[in-house]
């Protein structure tokens, strides 16, 4: 055993130990569900001070994935003045820093059409179906980028909300921080789009997370990119760029090398895709029981998941053939999460809407997605690496309700942190929808803050009408 592998070891078994000491910032009080802190932990007492306070925007948007670049956008095209922090170095989230490279449920006006017309234009997506999308992350990141100049957003990278400020019920403030150190922002309108509902909880909103008020819950994945000799002599085991009824077969053939090789992943389903020439994108491995707002277990996750992946690649280019020469040529900056917190909103989407198809007044998306819940325990990942728990989803609304959050005024959420239950949630959460749902909050948003009303106060027809009159639902 080399003095890496050791390494490594020790690090994951110290880990735990580390994470035992994390401190619920005091800043944060108003979460709900604080981190659990180890009996022998000592409590230092953060000296209060006086932050420099920006008040500029109209709308500020916490997260730049899927929802929240298109709420920035769409609320910028809307007339607003408008804010976007990121945590990571590069818009979009999953599908840039977490590598997703493939989108589901996409077949929607709006938004969604207008980006899938922009990623062909720059040759950046394979395949011709709008249900589902096989694009290249570069291409995607400067895409955004170039979006969010064109509409006058201004956004941050490296900037992390750290806590939340109310008077009363109606959230005024934020506190980042950043190589800039801490710094406060007001706004009349704020949109949770951090996909693990960060901002709800420190605002005090209540919330779940998995099949009930915890987890167990879906497992997280990191995804990584690949470079192979000739990927057509890999076809066999790629996923098609639009659906196919061999893209299973692919999936089957895939798992049978990996297993060839002297492995059984941790995800029992894994899946190549093609991204262009010889490059491709891989997901091969689930990690189980971790909860998106634990650092320590997050971190746990990502060294594990990593080696798995380094550790399977090594064993397929150790079978030659058409395997030889494969490498890893990147992992995902950030893992993939499946489940985060669900801020309760003025309605739940629940089981029931999925399985009558229900239709809303405030519709803002339509999903299409069926349920898809992910193994939550590697003997589950034996028998089936994901299940739809018996339930055949009809096409079904998200309402603008489910985007506005019940215990806070001021605060909309868009992207998979919306109000709803884990059957639903696990429609719901794919990106597609995200795109609709941060359409919606970004349009409202502007408005609420323009007129100077609270987002529940504005009707959907009233952001319809906008939306065509900029011409994103025409």
């Amino acid at each position: 055993m080399n003095s890496v592998s050791v390494s490594r070891r020790g690090f994951l078994q110290a880990a735990p130990a580390l994470g035992a000491v994390a401190l619920t910032p005091s800043l944060a009080q108003a979460q709900t569900k604080p981190a659990v802190v180890a009996a022998s932990a000592q409590i230092f007492a953060e000296p209060a001070m006086k932050l420099p306070l920006v008040n500029d925007a109209d709308v500020i948007v916490c997260g730049a994935g899927p929802a929240g670049v298109t709420a920035a956008i769409t609320a910028a095209r809307s007339g607003a003045k408008v804010r976007l922090f990121e945590w990571r170095g590069c818009l979009g989230g999953v599908w840039t820093a977490g590598l997703l490279g493939y989108l589901l449920d996409f077949d929607k006006p709006g938004f969604a059409k207008e980006l899938t017309r922009k990623l062909d234009e720059r040759g950046v997506r394979r395949g011709t179906s709008q249900k589902s999308i096989c694009y290249e992350p570069e291409g995607m990141k400067q895409l955004l980028e170039d979006l969010c100049v064109e509409a006058g957003v201004k956004f941050q990278f490296h900037t992390r909300v750290a806590a939340a400020y109310r008077e009363g019920r109606r959230l005024t403030t934020i506190v980042t921080e950043s190589k800039s150190g801490r710094q406060a922002w007001r706004a009349p309108v704020f949109i949770d789009t951090t996909g693990d509902g960060d901002l709800g909880a420190l605002a005090g909103c209540a919330w779940e997370i998995g099949e009930a008020q915890d987890c167990p819950c879906q497992p997280m994945s990191l995804n990584a990119l690949l470079v192979v000799k000739d990927a057509a002599a890999l076809t066999a085991y790629i996923h098609a760029s639009d659906p196919s009824a061999k893209d299973g077969l692919a999936k089957d053939a895939f798992l049978k090398e990996i297993q060839r090789a002297g492995f059984f992943p941790s995800y029992s389903k894994p899946t190549l895709w093609q991204l262009r020439d010889n490059l491709l994108l891989v997901m091969m491995n689930h990690e189980y029981g971790i909860k998106p707002y634990d650092a320590a277990q997050v971190t746990e996750a990502t060294v594990r998941a990593r080696g798995e992946m380094n550790r399977i690649v090594n064993g397929l280019r150790k079978l030659g053939g058409p395997w030889e020469g494969i490498q890893l040529a990147a992992t995902a900056e950030q893992i993939g999460v499946r489940d985060g917190r669900r801020i309760r909103g003025r309605y739940v989407v629940g089981k029931n809407d999925l399985i009558t198809g229900a239709r809303q007044d405030d519709a803002v998306v339509r999903a299409t997605f069926p349920v898809d819940i992910h193994a939550i325990s590697a003997e589950h990942n034996k028998t089936a690496a994901y299940t739809s728990a018996g339930i055949k989803a009809k096409p079904y609304d998200i309402p603008l309700r489910s985007l506005l959050a019940a215990d806070v005024d001021g605060l909309m959420m868009a992207g998979r942190c919306i109000s709803g239950d884990y059957i639903a949630h696990a429609s719901y959460r794919v990106t597609g929808n995200a795109v609709g749902m941060g359409e919606a909050a970004g349009v409202v948003a502007a408005l609420a803050a323009q007129s100077r009303r609270q987002p529940h106060e504005v009707a959907w027809t009233e952001g319809l009408e906008r939306l065509q009159k900029i011409g994103q639902r025409s």
